[in-house]
């Protein structure tokens, strides 16, 4: 999602893409974009905490 929002952006700036108003992650001004962007991280933190680790052990 946030490589995604990175590339449209950098296509809108180079003149790629058309121009949309997605924001860019983290640095944008609404709170609300930034918020969602936090969240997102925390949920694939907490996914990669608590899941269950693969041991290849002989």
């Amino acid at each position: 999602m946030v490589v995604f929002q990175t590339i449209v952006n950098v296509g809108m700036t180079i003149g790629l893409s058309p121009v949309t108003g997605i924001p860019l992650p983290f640095l944008s001004y609404g709170r609300s974009a930034l918020l969602m962007n936090f969240i997102a991280i925390g949920l694939v933190q907490s996914v990669a905490n608590f899941r269950q680790r693969l041991s290849f052990k002989d």
